[in-house]
């Protein structure tokens, strides 16, 4: 908070993909009450490796643009392109976008590690609407990460615009499927994606499942409030409606 503006409400900043529907909404619905929410976009219509690679290139003067709005932390709101150089990219993305807007910065994917350590969750299962291509990254990125991944399934989804136009209720369903397959108990279930509705399905899931259930927005949002040292409860807490 600025000595001028003592009580101006907490301002959270969001880089988000341009095709990005579904980010925004799930903050400002899940977030405390006394934060706001503001976004800057990089370019992005398809969930691939190169267009992935291409919008990166872009987070910096995005983060740069929301510093003048005088945010209080920064977070870049996308599992995979948080995550597809490997470990300690999210890291570095970390430290240039903390560097560009003047603020702690949180990447999606290093979110959710810290949100699954948090939790104490060493293994788990993973949802996506993502293609192999980028499951197999994102196995490689948590396995990294020292988690072990019991099952992964993705949906094979490339356009950014049909990931957002599912609905929290087919994230429950990919979920209860997924945990059907495992042979064994599982620690967590991380469902991945910012653009992927299932906030909402979140509660019931849990309730079902009997163990924590991460998503990509809620594990975001826990930790740019944190980074923003707004008060939080311990991440299980956000993953309710």
């Amino acid at each position: 908070m600025t000595e001028t503006e003592p009580d101006r409400r907490t301002r959270l900043g969001l880089v988000v993909p341009s095709s990005n529907t579904t980010a925004e909404p799930e903050l400002r619905h899940h977030g405390p009450g006394d934060a706001t929410v503001h976004a800057a976009r990089m370019a992005l219509e398809s969930v691939t490796v190169d267009e992935l690679d291409e919008m990166s290139r872009d987070a910096v003067r995005a983060a740069e643009l929301l510093g003048h709005a005088d945010v209080d932390a920064v977070a870049y709101a996308c599992t995979t392109g948080s995550l597809i150089h490997g470990p300690g990219f999210d890291a570095e993305l970390e430290r240039n976008l903390e560097d560009a807007a003047g603020v702690p910065a949180v990447a999606t994917a290093r979110s959710v590690c810290r949100a699954l350590e948090a939790l104490s969750a060493d293994r788990i299962a993973v949802a996506t609407p993502y293609t192999a291509t980028l499951d197999e990254k994102e196995r490689e990125f948590l396995e990294a990460a020292g988690l072990e991944v019991a099952a992964i399934d993705g949906r094979g989804i490339e356009a950014n615009t049909e990931i957002g136009a599912l609905e929290a209720a087919d994230a429950r369903r990919q979920v209860l499927e997924l945990g059907d397959r495992l042979e064994s108990d599982v620690d967590a279930v991380f469902v991945s994606c910012t653009n992927y509705r299932s906030l909402a399905a979140v509660a019931d899931l849990e309730a079902e499942l009997g163990v924590p259930v991460v998503t990509s927005n809620g594990a975001t949002l826990w930790d740019v409030c944190r980074a923003a040292d707004v008060s939080v409860d311990a991440p299980s807490a956000l993953f309710e409606p």
